[in-house]
């Protein structure tokens, strides 16, 4: 898709237009898009309208002008970012006079009256959400519109925002002596500006800049700013994308001078032959200047192509060169990076090397911010995302605020650029009338992706661009990809909705489950009814835009996705639903803080806490998903054979070797550490001993210190097979309880009262989890019994246990019990097999035996349950660690010597949930601060998890407040676990870690510690 190497052609840069002589202001360079003035407007399907008459009605809405569905009137031509130059500009973020009205029809004095008296308004930073300072309230709703489907209408009740500023423009300033121009970063939904009671125009495209002429309207000295703010509009049925409803002017204000004969826009074009290693520079400018390169020795006109030898771009070697483009009127600063997009045989190549994305998509969130993103949190997320194994992001659903761009191009990541268009609630009416085939909506789509590309054009770290997201199908897709694609031929398209793949270059999907990627791979997906488009898409990479979707616990399957886009070329990886969270933050009376979602802020219609499906949680802490994804990933592999003398390290990076990288090595057992440093034989050691290698970097980078962990292994290295059993000794002796050796059982029910020294209670066969929002979510699906969607239906929720005998059969004691669910027949009949030992250990042998139909019905989790006293505070393990892990979750946890807090031991997901099982633990101790404690040792491995309220108060908790420690720790000892999968929104769990109802039987053996 790429042009050959210097044969690029000559994108015209469009030249800045004379004044309309009617108004005033600047033509636009697309004429096709340009109006001057907005007359009443009718939706063409409704002509009819206009028939009506004076005499047969009294009085007739006619459509107003912010139901006008065209993009914008009075707005200059897109042009690059260029915030860096040398000429003026003032910022006007600032505290502004607001005042918010329900509707919108509100008279307009306040902008263009001379003495309006603003003194009685609020006051409302900006840039900011309205809606996140005490006016109104944020809604969530992921797909349905929150009013009518009717387009372009919006209804009355409008909330609509007044702004004034006024700020002083000294004379200094050099008014008369070139333009001044006022620019708007982003706006929600829909702006009319007024500078000094001169209507400036109006605008649309929420998270686009617009900029307007105001030097005619400036005066030395004091000037007002006027802006109304609409939070519907015509734009608002083009902007469905899966977040917050947070109107307001949420990106900067920005007021620019621009002296004669300054940088209208600038393209700069940089591309890399990997043959040569020569990169190709020329920087079309209007008007013409000189562009100086010091580091490549480059001093040359604009419009004239150089080739020099470079080093290239990459988001592994991020390399920019950093130089000047200079006109009679300026001096910008350029950071080049050269680098060649290519579809090569069906695969993306970036320099001539095939790309795997491993990336994220990603909403511009803060919990406090909203969308309003400080440059520290953008800087925030870059870093994070590098430090965990991150290479790449899709801004998800709309082009960034462009700093972000700018972090992207020197920190290393490759961005998919997407435009600000989804029309997601069109759906939910079979997409009629959708504006993406409407000829209404043209131009306003094709307005907002031309202000993407000219916006952003100049970032190498752009490797595609994006049509938008769930907008359906239609011929204004076919327009938008036409203009994008002869604007800028070196980067791929990509639209997921265009199945078919008429329009675009790159075949794409969400949520493809391993299966069918697998199918996509071997290119045996299911044909199209156009053999043509079948096999242009057939010879197409493919990415997944949106898979795993990181919602609560989760996501599982990453491992075997991972393992696909390894093996088919095709295949380039694609990026997890989503960064962060999007809770709110909120306190409650007494100062705690927790994360509100759907539905918290009394909206009529919500999606609940689907706004929380991220891989950081609203505080940008990580989750244990973004861990597992940060392991996932891995820049280099380490992997052995156990047993085996030999360890093999992988280098997975496609630009460079690991010369960047530290490795160190630790020969680890159950007892501790028994050295480190350089490669070596392993000691011969009794039990269990591993090789534990780290690869760190060795030298800081912009985004980590020297010594930050980037990779991980361990292999086996055990020689011995374990410890034999252990004959039982104590018989147990019956009085008016049951005493058996360490051990006190209630001689009526068969509990296990004391173990030692310590209080037991209430231990059970266990089977229910407090259910994740995968399987919360799954039961919307009743045909997936790979998750929660069989759970409820059976009532697994609601097992009652009752004790069938108590019996003693010689050295044993012997407890049967029936669990079973209300309404059915099935139940679960279990013996409990106690056995006592001469070094103080208690046995038990659980046999669990399946009792009526349990066909297509899978287990939350099969184990014990047992309640401990409440002063006990920290569990030290031996198994994997130090975060939780699950059946299809587990690739980030490591075998060692683990100790924690119980209570750090819990993962704070927004929406309470099943969390914090460690998994293959071999033994584990759980202490407080008297002397009394439990050791737990599997027979060979268990699960478990150590909590202060049962899974039933977990389960029913809506927030992390709900979560008030109880009396007791809840111990869950685990011998199997249900696996995660991301069934909230995508496929449920692969079949080799769903824990299908069968007959078990396991053991485990207690001690108490005194």
């Amino acid at each position: 898709m790429a042009h050959a190497h210097g044969q690029a052609p000559a994108r015209s840069l469009r030249r800045e237009p004379a004044p309309d002589p009617a108004t005033g202001r600047p033509a636009t360079l697309c004429p096709t898009l340009e109006y001057h003035h907005l007359i009443p407007w009718r939706h063409p399907h409704r002509a009819s309208e206009s028939s009506t008459t004076l005499d047969s009605i009294m009085a007739q809405r006619h459509p107003a002008e912010h139901e006008d569905p065209r993009p914008w009137r009075g707005a200059l031509p897109p042009r690059a970012w260029n915030v860096d130059s040398d000429s003026s500009r003032m910022s006007l973020n600032d505290q502004w006079r607001f005042r918010l009205s329900p509707t919108a029809s509100v008279p307009d004095d306040f902008a263009t009256t001379s003495s309006y008296d603003d003194s009685q308004w609020d006051t409302l930073p900006v840039p900011s959400h309205w809606v996140l300072h005490g006016h109104g309230a944020p809604a969530y709703q992921n797909i349905q519109f929150p009013f009518p489907v009717d387009p372009p209408r919006v209804p009355d009740q409008n909330p609509t925002g007044d702004y004034r500023y006024t700020f002083d423009l000294s004379t200094d300033w050099s008014l008369g002596k070139g333009n001044t121009l006022l620019r708007f970063d982003g706006v929600d939904s829909w702006c009319k500006v007024w500078m000094n009671q001169v209507e400036l125009g109006v605008s649309t495209g929420s998270r686009l800049p617009v900029e307007f002429e105001v030097t005619k309207a400036l005066r030395s000295g004091k000037n007002t700013l006027a802006v109304r703010v609409h939070q519907w509009s015509a734009a608002s049925y083009v902007e469905d994308q899966d977040q917050w409803w947070m109107p307001g002017i949420f990106r900067d204000v920005t007021l620019l001078h621009r002296p004669p004969r300054s940088v209208i826009d600038f393209c700069v074009h940089a591309s890399f032959d990997h043959v040569t290693g020569k990169g190709t520079l020329k920087v079309d400018c209007e008007p013409g200047g000189e562009v100086t390169i010091p580091a490549l020795g480059i001093s040359t006109q604009t419009g004239l192509e150089i080739t020099v030898p470079v080093q290239p771009w990459s988001a592994e070697v991020p390399n920019l060169y950093d130089g000047v483009l200079e006109t009679a009127g300026e001096r910008v600063p350029l950071h080049i990076g050269f680098r060649s997009v290519k579809i090569q045989d069906g695969v993306i190549t970036v320099n001539g090397c095939r790309v795997l994305f491993k990336g994220v998509n990603r909403h511009e969130f803060h919990p406090e911010l909203g969308r309003a993103l400080d440059r520290q949190t953008m800087l925030k997320d870059v870093v994070l995302m590098k430090q965990h194994n991150i290479n790449a992001v899709r801004c998800s659903h709309y082009p960034p605020h462009p700093h972000f761009l700018e972090l992207c191009d020197r920190y290393g990541l490759w961005v998919v650029d997407e435009c600000d268009n989804e029309t997601h609630g069109f759906d939910l009416v079979g997409w009629r009338n959708n504006p993406t085939d409407d000829p209404a909506y043209g131009p306003a789509l094709l307005n907002r992706v031309q202000r993407m590309v000219e916006r952003d054009k100049n970032h190498p770290s752009i490797v595609m661009w994006s049509m938008g997201n769930e907008a359906g199908s239609g011929r204004n897709i076919g327009v938008m990809a036409d203009w994008v694609r002869k604007r800028d031929p070196s980067r791929p398209l990509l639209y997921e909705h265009d199945w078919s793949c008429r329009y675009i270059d790159v075949y794409s999907r969400m949520y493809a489950s391993h299966e069918e990627v697998d199918r996509i791979g071997r290119k045996q997906e299911e044909p199209l009814e156009d053999p043509i488009l079948d096999a242009r898409r057939r010879a197409m990479p493919f990415i997944q835009v949106e898979y795993a979707h990181a919602m609560g616990n989760g996501p599982g399957g990453l491992l075997e996705y991972r393992e696909l886009y390894e093996k088919y070329p095709r295949c380039q990886g694609g990026f997890v639903w989503e960064w962060i969270d999007h809770g709110l933050a909120r306190k409650t009376p007494n100062g705690e803080t927790y994360y509100a979602y759907g539905g918290d802020f009394g909206e009529e219609l919500h999606d609940g806490n689907f706004v929380c499906d991220g891989l950081l949680f609203p505080n940008r802490k990580a989750s244990p998903g973004l861990v597992e994804y940060k392991k996932i990933n891995e820049p280099v592999r380490i992997h052995g054979r156990a047993g085996a003398d030999e360890i093999n390290i992988s280098n997975l990076q496609a630009f460079v070797d690991t010369s960047g990288y530290a490795f160190s090595w630790r020969f680890e057992t159950s007892k501790g550490t028994f050295g480190s440093g350089e490669l070596s034989p392993s000691p011969a050691i009794d039990g269990e001993s591993w090789w534990s290698i780290v690869v760190s970097l060795s030298r800081p980078t912009l985004w980590a210190d020297a010594g930050h962990e980037v990779a991980w292994g361990q292999v086996d290295a055990s020689t011995s097979k374990g410890t034999q059993p252990i004959a039982p000794l104590y018989a147990p002796v019956v009085d008016k309880s049951i005493s058996f050796g360490p051990a006190q059982f209630d001689r009526q029910t068969g509990q296990l009262l004391r173990l030692g020294k310590l209080e037991m209670s209430g231990l059970q066969l266990d089977i229910w989890r407090a259910m994740t929002d995968n399987d919360r979510l799954a039961q919307g699906n009743p045909d997936d019994t790979s998750t929660g969607a069989s759970w409820l239906p059976a009532h697994l929720n609601l097992m009652k246990h009752r004790m069938d005998s108590v019996t003693v059969h010689g050295h044993h004691l012997v407890v049967r019990t029936r669990v079973a669910a209300p309404v059915l027949d099935r139940a679960l009949t279990t013996t409990f097999r106690w056995a006592a030992h001469e070094d103080d250990t208690l046995s038990l042998t659980v046999q669990v035996h399946l009792e009526g139909d349990w066909t297509h019905i899978t287990f939350p989790r099969l184990g014990l349950r047992v309640g401990l006293p409440g002063h006990l505070q920290r569990v030290k393990w031996f198994g994997l660690g130090p975060g939780e892990a699950y059946p299809d979750t587990r690739q980030a946890a490591r075998l060692g010597l683990w100790d924690l807090s119980i209570d750090d031991m819990q993962t704070p997901y927004v929406y309470p949930q099943e969390n914090g099982s460690r998994a293959d633990v071999r033994w584990a101790e759980i202490t407080g601060s008297s002397t009394a404690g439990l050791r737990v040792e599997g027979d060979p491995h268990f699960a478990f998890a150590a909590r202060r309220w049962t899974s039933e108060q977990l389960d029913a908790a809506k927030h992390t407040p709900d979560l008030v420690p109880g009396d007791k720790v809840w111990l869950n000892i685990d011998h199997a676990l249900n696996g995660i999968g991301t069934a909230s929104c995508g496929p449920g769990i692969l079949p080799q870690y769903q824990l299908h109802a069968a007959s078990t039987e396991f053991s485990v053996r207690l001690r108490a510690l005194e």
